[in-house]
């Protein structure tokens, strides 16, 4: 039987072990977050279009015991936070990312994102280059999803809403390795590395989402090429090997545009922070620490 979660359940389940549960007002928007305190450069967590700050549990769980600064938000209208009035652009988000950031004392941190938030993360570099130490961009949209079919398939996504349809039976699909590979299939070409606690933390958010149409237009909207120039930090690319969503052409385009290092996992697709989380913590731990003041 599918489970039908309360929304008070389901805020439970989303939760990030070891991190701070908080909410914040920002610019009237209402944000969910996850902070945790720590010594070093602070480190900022982004998730991607239709994902929820759980996405990173894996990879928190595989940060070192010595943990610098953690802040994991939810990005407006995904997961427990609300939508935003307006959102022609990415700036909005960004703009209110980086608040939260500033209105809990972190700063300059480093911005980490995978998808959509590795293009936040490059926004808001570009807005507050002050504010922003390095940036790294996991499986980065942004190049390929500027283009007429990926505007297409993210218009009939963000209209059919298959993970807010999914979510109710995660537990079984998570569980048994065929259903994982059937619904997977998109973002892990290894479905057995993506665990079944992975995999039911990217199946779970969806069912809080209030708006994530919003942010899927403004992705297709956005060609941040033309901008990659202004971006002054440090920045590190990180990808999946056999990426199919963003493919590995999208990473050699951000590497030169970016004058910055790619470092490729293999047998890794799009969902690389679930596949593996280990190989993102560390690298996250590296540049993090090269960038600290």
């Amino acid at each position: 039987m599918p489970r039908q979660d309360s929304p008070r359940a389901l805020l439970r389940a989303t939760r990030i072990a070891g991190l701070d549960e908080r909410y914040a007002d920002v610019k009237g928007v209402r944000l969910r977050y996850f902070i945790s305190d720590g010594s070093g450069a602070p480190l900022v967590l982004l998730h991607g279009l239709g994902g929820a700050a759980c996405n990173w549990t894996a990879v928190v769980e595989s940060l070192s015991t010595a943990r610098r600064p953690l802040l994991v938000p939810e990005l407006p209208g995904h997961g427990g936070s609300s939508p935003l009035p307006a959102c022609p652009t990415l700036d909005p988000i960004a703009d209110r990312v980086l608040l939260l950031a500033q209105g809990e004392g972190l700063g300059p941190a480093v911005f980490a994102g995978h998808s959509l938030g590795a293009l936040v993360a490059l926004h808001v570099a570009l807005r507050s280059p002050s504010s922003v130490l390095g940036v790294v961009l996991a499986g980065a949209a942004g190049i390929s999803s500027a283009s007429t079919r990926a505007k297409k398939a993210l218009a009939i996504t963000s209209f059919v809403q298959p993970g807010r349809r999914l979510a109710p039976h995660r537990e079984a699909i998570a569980r048994r390795p065929g259903l994982r590979r059937a619904i997977f299939f998109w973002g892990s070409p290894d479905t057995d590395a993506l665990t079944p606690r992975a995999a039911e933390r990217f199946l779970i958010g969806p069912a809080l989402h209030c708006d994530t149409a919003s942010a899927a237009r403004a992705l297709v909207a956005d060609d941040v090429r033309e901008h990659l120039g202004g971006v002054r930090c440090r920045c590190l690319v990180l990808w999946g090997a056999r990426d199919s969503q963003v493919g590995i052409a999208d990473a050699i385009d951000y590497a030169r545009r970016l004058r910055a290092p790619l470092r490729t996992i293999a047998d890794c697709g799009h969902l690389l922070i679930g596949e593996r989380p280990d190989v993102c913590a560390a690298a996250l731990e590296h540049f993090a620490a090269s960038v600290s003041p």
